[in-house]
């Protein structure tokens, strides 16, 4: 794909002049978790794009942001970002996710932390093992490694 050609996705993600800028120079728009300008149209993407932008967000329990997340905060936010609607909680997120096989998983599905049946912690996946997500009390939105197998995954419908 030539620059020229990539100009009008370029210029629908980074505004006119940056996208112009980039073209000239033969640059590319690069977020975690993003592989091709084709992903860049789909809710996943978009929302994954979304709790990106989040990085170093303060996490505080209960809070669905602009600027607070909680862990099922920041997937809730970025999701209704991109235009779908998820419920409150980790849990009830799960329920309404079509769960999907570690082998299946994309960048943007949601990854669900669990002990037994309990699910108490959500992420959006990001690709290369590694989710964005709100942790705890005193930490902020980050990209981390996945750090146990004791995760499912869930795709938004």
């Amino acid at each position: 794909m030539t620059a020229l050609n990539r100009v009008p996705s370029l210029m629908a993600r980074a505004g006119t002049a940056s996208a112009l800028t980039l073209a000239a120079v033969g640059g590319s728009v690069v977020v975690p978790g993003l592989s091709s300008d084709a992903a860049a149209a789909t809710p996943a993407t978009k929302a994954l794009q979304v709790a990106a932008s989040k990085k170093g967000a303060p996490y505080k329990y209960g809070a669905t942001g602009p600027r607070r997340f909680d862990c099922s905060g920041l997937t809730l936010y970025s999701y209704k970002k991109a235009g779908k609607s998820l419920p409150r909680t980790a849990a009830q997120q799960y329920n309404k996710t079509r769960h999907i096989s570690a082998k299946s998983r994309k960048a943007g599905d949601l990854v669900f932390f669990h002990s037994g049946s309990n699910v108490y912690h959500v992420g959006l996946y990001a690709g290369k093992g590694k989710i964005w997500h709100a942790p705890k009390t005193g930490d902020v939105v980050r990209l981390q490694k996945i750090w146990t197998k004791s995760v499912w995954y869930g795709r938004v419908k």
